[in-house]
């Protein structure tokens, strides 16, 4: 079985951080619950493969700009684009920290550059084969 998480509790730590939505006292330590947790999973047989999708501050000021120019993306605008934007410094410390935190052995990080949507399904495609290359699956005997 595979599943994708998109973020998930990496958020709780970075934009909780750098937003101040809770005292640093209660975000700060969840960076060794989710190396715990993924310790936990991992020790109970489940890989955990974990992608950082890395977009450079030029690349996403321009597809800020595309989601206002573009009719085809306006979907994707959000008021909060430009208060992102302009702490793109801040989030990218944070995402830093949380990924230094939380990249252990048995459940690393993979930092993909993004820029170019080939360049990251490519890079993430030979992240996930060489994954399950290592593990080997197996179709399931038939049953009789």
């Amino acid at each position: 079985m595979v599943g994708i998480f998109n973020r998930s509790h990496y958020e709780d730590v970075v934009t909780v951080g750098v937003l101040g939505l809770v005292p640093e006292g209660v975000w700060r330590p969840r960076s060794q619950r989710i190396v715990e947790f993924e310790r936990l999973l991992t020790d109970e047989g489940t890989t955990v493969v974990k992608c950082f999708l890395h977009v450079s501050v030029e690349e996403q000021r321009e597809r800020f700009a595309a989601r206002i120019s573009d009719p085809t993306k306006r979907w994707k605008h959000n008021p909060k684009d430009e208060e992102t934007s302009q702490r793109f410094g801040e989030y990218t410390a944070a995402y830093e920290e949380a990924l230094t935190a939380t990249s252990t052995e048995w459940a690393p990080w993979y930092v993909i550059p993004a820029d170019r949507n080939w360049v990251r399904t490519l890079a993430v495609a030979t992240v996930l084969v060489e994954v399950l290359r290592k593990l080997g699956p197996q179709f399931p005997d038939a049953e009789p």
